[in-house]
């Protein structure tokens, strides 16, 4: 039987049915698709589901549609709860979506909610050990073998036509690498959003532990079963409540503390930082970029924790003939589903409605926008990084920044890293909110252990496109040590705001001498009248943990030895910042 509900928030009277499905056989008569009793509910019940969606400015959607409930049964015999949201006036393909997140709430609401609203068969399976499914959350690590067995089943659909794409963002992001690391040939497309392949990189990729975001995920991940009330308390308190882990040792000791009575994997990961391990078999899926071949759209936000992991994508799936898009607006992690919701989904929709529905749809005006922060505007390139000239800045003693280098024989600059009191982080690209994104530095930037160097004010437009690189001539009495470079711009008010970070671990052989640093790639408009600003600092704990100065290891040891650095900007050599600077300026 079904039962109408009329669709809040609509202008056109539209309506979702709810179809109570007999036992032991599904709407499509299947018996392993639904158990007995279960029953299919409306996904526009809700009334925050129209609200939010305006709120987010979505395209709004114009097909009613049903949602059917099953139990997918994985070759373990753990049973995941998954969701078939199919349009009343007939499919434009099949969307599939791997989710921890839940199934009935806001975010299933806009994400299988809004597919099925523009007309597609969405797949909304629930990630081992959330949402309703069974068995237990191991992060990241089930989701290559689950996403396989979700596709084998999909397979068997009658509804299916033989195709479907794949749509993910952060963790659905993820999961949706782990299917395309062994691509199935239903596979059409592909959307993945604010989001990385390899969990290894993400946690020791430079050499330190990525302490800060690595136990913000295992404590989001261990209670995402609390509902969205708690959850929202969680975030509010997890600067206090995860303190411990940030500043105790040894930082192993946190999994017996602050993951105490969880099955949340920190230590495990902690200790794990070869990326050989074991522990990462199944959470670094590079093999899924030497083997995809269908179109590939990547979204991703500058200050967003995953923009070079997914422009390494773009150049992966690009040097392969891969059609692939990519796009990146000036937005932080959430500030991606909620400023730039409205962008990334429309863009969506038209790369399914090219490569899944085959129906043309408005044409991507280029392979390649990005927003320029600064300017305020999006550009439409052909590619990544467009063509730039350099422009080099050397620092200066005194703490300047100028085009010329300085004397031969001026003296360094000195400071010492104190791993009691390590050198806080600010900003840059994390994904806590509270934290994360473009923030004023001053304070920072008034500590004795971060150095500073300033240009005079600019006196035209400055537009850097690309990676800067800092080349530091660098000593230092202690070995052990971390180098963090950032370039920021000062306004004309004083604020010192982040646009663009470097971070490497030393050890005894390339402590000394001359420290290349890669920065994070930008697209960034300096303003005539303000100021750039190179920092140099010994660290950024707790976003990278902070280096204890000494060869044991620092996962398990409570041992700490300060270092005191030089910075040498003529006698000793010369340290300097290129900028990839747009043909514009």
């Amino acid at each position: 039987m079904s039962t109408a509900v009329p669709t809040v928030g609509r202008r056109r009277s539209q309506y979702a049915r709810i179809e109570v499905l007999p036992a032991n056989r599904s709407r499509h008569g299947r018996g392993d698709a639904s158990p007995p009793g279960h029953c299919v509910k409306s996904r526009l019940r809700h009334p925050h589901r129209a609200v939010l969606a305006r709120v987010l400015r979505l395209p709004p959607g114009r097909h009613a549609y049903t949602v059917s409930r099953a139990r997918v049964p994985m070759r373990d015999g753990v049973q995941l709860l998954t969701h078939v949201y199919s349009p009343l006036s007939g499919s434009s393909g099949t969307v599939l979506l791997r989710t921890p997140y839940g199934l009935d709430g806001p975010i299933a609401q806009l994400t299988a909610g809004f597919f099925a609203g523009h007309g597609y068969r969405v797949v909304n399976q629930g990630c081992r050990g959330t949402s309703g499914s069974g068995g237990e959350l191991d992060p990241f690590g089930q989701e290559r073998a689950d996403g396989a067995d979700a596709v084998a089943w999909l397979r068997r659909q009658p509804w299916l036509d033989g195709r479907f794409a794949l749509w993910g963002a952060s963790y659905l992001g993820h999961a949706a690498w782990a299917v395309m690391a062994d691509p199935p040939p239903e596979l059409v497309a592909a959307v993945v959003a604010i989001s990385g392949h390899d969990a290894h990189r993400g946690a020791h990729g430079t050499g330190a532990f990525s302490l800060e975001e690595v136990v913000g995920l295992m404590d989001a991940l261990g209670h995402l079963e609390d509902g969205a009330i708690r959850q929202v308390a969680r975030a509010a308190t997890s600067s206090r409540r995860l303190r411990p882990a940030y500043e105790d040792l040894p930082l192993v000791n946190a999994q017996d503390t602050v993951f105490a009575g969880s099955r949340m994997p920190y230590a495990d990961w902690l200790l794990a930082s070869d990326a050989e391990s074991p522990v990462w078999r199944d959470l670094r899926l590079g093999l899924a970029l030497e083997r995809v071949t269908v179109p590939v759209l990547l979204q991703a936000g500058w200050q967003d924790r995953f923009p070079t992991q997914m422009l390494e994508e773009y150049d992966r799936l690009r040097e392969r003939d891969v059609e692939v898009g990519l796009t990146i607006g000036p937005w932080t992690h959430v500030e991606t589903a909620t400023k730039g919701g409205a962008i990334i989904m429309a863009e969506a929709l038209d790369w399914l409605a090219v490569h899944l529905a085959g129906a043309g749809g408005p044409a991507r005006p280029s392979p390649v926008r990005i927003f320029v922060t600064g300017a305020r505007e999006w550009r439409n390139l052909e590619a990544w990084p467009p063509p730039t000239g350099e422009r080099v800045f050397h620092l200066q003693p005194g703490g300047g920044l100028g085009v010329t280098a300085p004397p031969s024989s001026a003296g360094p600059t000195t400071f010492t890293y104190d791993p009691s009191d390590p050198t806080p982080a600010v900003g840059g690209q994390v994904i806590n909110p509270a934290i994360g994104g473009r923030r004023d530095n001053r304070r920072l930037e008034g500590r004795p252990d971060v150095a500073t160097f300033t240009s005079p004010p600019l006196t035209e437009p400055l537009e850097v496109v690309g990676s800067p690189v800092v080349e530091v001539v660098h000593e230092t009495d202690n070995p052990y040590a971390d180098l963090f470079v950032r370039v920021c711009e000062v306004e004309q008010d004083g604020r010192s705001v982040n646009v663009s970070d470097g971070f490497v671990r030393l050890g005894p052989d390339d402590a000394n001498g001359t420290i290349t640093l890669r920065l994070d790639a930008v697209a960034h408009r300096f303003t005539p009248g303000n100021r750039l600003r190179l920092q140099v600092s010994g660290g950024a704990h707790p976003r990278y943990a902070r280096n204890l100065g000494t060869d044991q290891d620092p996962a398990t040891s409570t041992d700490l030895a300060p270092s005191t650095r030089k910075i040498c900007h003529g006698d000793g050599g010369f340290s300097r910042v290129h900028l990839p600077c747009s043909r514009r300026t």
